[in-house]
C-alpha cells in the first residue's frame, strides 16, 4: 500500500512515516526507483503500533530499535523496567520536595546571620582615622548599607511563600512523565567562575596610589567620578585587612554619597599586601 494508505491505516501523518524511514526505524518494503514512492506492507502496522507505544513510554530511538527485534514478552519487561525507573525518579523528587523548605529556611537564616555580622563589624568600626569622616556621616553610610542588606534578605522567599508555590503530586507526576519522554534534558549550567576585573581587558586603571597611610590622605583625588562602572582594588596592611568588611563598605558608601545622582555602580576587592605597603587602583569599564 502507498504511504498515504498506510498512514491512514496507522492513523498518523505521512510525514511521521518519512521521519521513521530517515532514522531507519520503520522503512518501507519498497521504494519505486523512478517515482520515489514508498510502499508498505499491512503487517508493518504492528511494528508501527510497537514504535508509537514505546515512544509514548519514554524509550529512546536506540532502545526502540533494539526492542523492535524482540518479542512481546521482552517489550513488556522493558515497560516494567521503565515504570520502576519513573517511580524511583518520582520518589526522589518527593524527597527533594520534603527537604526543600528546610534547606531554603536554613539558607535564609544564614543570609540574616551574614547581614547581622556585616552590620556588627561596621558599627564597631571607627571610620574617622581611616576616611576622615565624622560619626554622623558614618551613621548615614551604615543606614544605607543596612537598607541594602535588608532588601536583599527580604527578597528570599519565606517557607510559607515556598509552600504556596510548591506543585502538588499530580504536577510532579506530570513532570516525571515529561522527563521520561525521551527528549534530551539540558545539563545544569556549570557554576560561573568569579569575575576578576583586574584581568578583564574591558577594564582600565583610571587612578592609582601607593605607599599611603590612610585613605583620607588621597580620597579627594579620586572621589568625584564620571558615570560608569568602577571597581576598586586594595592591597592593604593587616590592620586594615582585618576590617575588610567595614573598610570596603565604607569606601563604597562614601563614593556613592559623593556621586549622588550619577549613573554608576561599584565593586571592591581587598587583599593583604605582599610588601608591607598600602596600594590602591581604581578601574573603570571601558566605554562607560
Amino acid at each position: 500500500m502507498t504511504i498515504k494508505e498506510f498512514a491512514k491505516l496507522c492513523d498518523c501523518n505521512p510525514q511521521t512515516l518519512r521521519y521513521y524511514d530517515s532514522i531507519d526505524l520503520l522503512k518501507p518494503v519498497n521504494v519505486d526507483s523512478w517515482t520515489g514512492y514508498r510502499y508498505y506492507d499491512e503487517e508493518q502496522a504492528l511494528a508501527f503500533v510497537k514504535i508509537r507505544n514505546l515512544q509514548k513510554g519514554g524509550f529512546s530511538i536506540e532502545e526502540i530499535k533494539e526492542l523492535l527485534t524482540q518479542d512481546d514478552i521482552a517489550v513488556a519487561m522493558a515497560f516494567e523496567a521503565k515504570i520502576a525507573e519513573a517511580e524511583a525518579h518520582l520518589r526522589e523528587i518527593k524527597a527533594i520536595r520534603a527537604s526543600y523548605l528546610t534547606d531554603m529556611n536554613n539558607m535564609k537564616e544564614k543570609i540574616y546571620a551574614i547581614r547581622d555580622r556585616i552590620l556588627r563589624d561596621i558599627r564597631k568600626y571607627d571610620a574617622t582615622a581611616e576616611f576622615g569622616i565624622d560619626r554622623a556621616q558614618y551613621e548615614a553610610i551604615i543606614s544605607s548599607i543596612e537598607a541594602c542588606l535588608n532588601e536583599a534578605a527580604a527578597s528570599v522567599p519565606t517557607p510559607a511563600d515556598i509552600a504556596a508555590m510548591m506543585p502538588g503530586p499530580a504536577d510532579i507526576a506530570d513532570a516525571v512523565a515529561g522527563a521520561a519522554s525521551g527528549e534530551p534534558v539540558p545539563a545544569p549550567a556549570a557554576p560561573a567562575e568569579p569575575h576578576d576585573f583586574r584581568l578583564d581587558p574591558t577594564y582600565t586603571v583610571v587612578y592609582e596610589k601607593h605607599g599611603w597611610a590612610n585613605v583620607k590622605d588621597f580620597l579627594a583625588e579620586f572621589e568625584q567620578l564620571d558615570p560608569g562602572h568602577y571597581c576598586l582594588d586594595f592591597a592593604v596592611t593587616a590592620d586594615k585587612y582585618d576590617n575588610t568588611i567595614a573598610f570596603s563598605n565604607t569606601i563604597l558608601g562614601i563614593l556613592l554619597a559623593k556621586n549622588e545622582g550619577k549613573s554608576k555602580s561599584f565593586g571592591c576587592y581587598v587583599e593583604l599586601t605582599p610588601d608591607g605597603q598600602n596600594h590602591m587602583k581604581l578601574y573603570k569599564k571601558v566605554g562607560e
